[in-house]
């Protein structure tokens, strides 16, 4: 099965964000905000490992309504429970979602590898910068492959901007968020026991 990540040189591209100021990595973006009114659903997110705690995303279904449904669909069906953070890069990204091979019992080699058992999806790219806590559709280096995986930014990373399919923005959590456990190397892949998505809810 294709990979499914932020592909090619976007990830040394994004360690460049790590010489960003410690007020970029603090802030969110006044566009990127959610918007007054947002009466979408919200993804629950109990996270357990080195980080314990909750995140609460703003599923943004006025920019990615197919994309939105599909993580509500897995959520709701419960594939997301017990997937691991499998690709974390400091000052970058933390990623997540392969239901397919992403489970702390699978082999960590195929961890981030997999989708899920539905279709791909076509891409709903938008105007929206990638901005701290933004969450963005992982996909391979075909625009309309997104799946499953998804991942949650530390960090502004404007090099990203419509180039992937932008479907939630925090709302809380962000100090379990930074807590999440780094990968190594240049592609921030997770050695030993990473953190995870024990549960994943949908709220209404």
């Amino acid at each position: 099965m294709r990979d499914k990540l932020i592909f090619g040189g976007l990830f040394a591209l994004g360690l460049g964000i790590l010489g960003a100021s410690w007020l970029n990595l603090m802030s969110v973006n006044a566009d990127t905000a959610v918007p007054e009114g947002h009466s979408g659903p919200v993804m629950v997110i109990e996270v357990a490992g080195e980080a314990t705690g909750e995140i609460r995303i703003a599923l943004r279904d006025d920019l990615a309504p197919q994309h939105v449904e599909r993580i509500v669909t897995l959520a709701e069906r419960g594939d997301y429970d017990g997937v691991v953070f499998h690709r974390v890069i400091d000052g970058f990204m933390a990623q997540t979602g392969d239901v397919a091979n992403g489970t702390e019992s699978g082999d960590p080699r195929r961890w981030g590898t997999g989708g899920s058992d539905l279709p791909d999806l076509p891409a709903e790219f938008s105007t929206q910068s990638f901005e701290r806590g933004v969450v963005g559709m992982a996909r391979s280096q075909n625009p309309n492959s997104a799946n499953s995986q998804f991942f949650i930014m530390f960090a502004p990373a404007p090099h990203l901007d419509g180039q992937y399919t932008v479907v939630g923005q925090m709302l809380e959590g962000y100090d379990v968020l930074d807590a999440i456990k780094r990968g190594t190397g240049g592609n921030g892949a997770v050695v030993g026991a990473p953190d995870r998505m024990a549960r994943v809810t949908i709220a209404r």
